[in-house]
């Protein structure tokens, strides 16, 4: 049995982390592990669960109220001892600077396209298990 990996998915709105389940499916790529999610609503749920440890990848909504997930992002890099990789959720192509700024590993624009989507997120699996190897 192939290991899973977990992905922690932060948005306020239950509909976009609803979006990245469906864009990622049981895998986002056949060479990565299966994923299996944790879901947070609340920038405190975020850090809980990072302290906790096991996070693969962290997907943030930067449309999230009451702090966008660039925010969040830029938080848990400074905070969190060995942060694992962020793919950040934008609300438009101009952002992408924004991103960089929150030191986020991957962005990819709102609403959720799902080829675009896996693609990056089974890349910073792939980076993942690299590290880890």
């Amino acid at each position: 049995m192939q290991p899973t990996a977990t992905v922690l998915v932060y948005s306020d709105d239950s509909n976009t982390r609803e979006q990245v389940r469906l864009a990622t499916g049981r895998r986002p790529a056949p060479d990565v592990p299966a994923v299996e999610f944790i879901e947070c609503a609340t920038p405190a749920a975020v850090i809980k669960e990072l302290d906790r440890g096991g996070i693969d990848v962290c997907v943030l909504d930067g449309e999230a109220v009451p702090m966008g997930g660039m925010g969040v992002c830029r938080q848990i890099k400074d905070e969190i001892f060995e942060c694992p990789p962020a793919l950040v959720l934008i609300g438009r192509p101009q952002d992408a600077w924004l991103a960089t700024w929150s030191r986020a590993d991957a962005a990819v624009t709102l609403p959720v396209e799902p080829v675009e989507f896996a693609a990056a997120l089974a890349s910073l699996l792939r980076n993942r298990q690299a590290l880890s190897a």
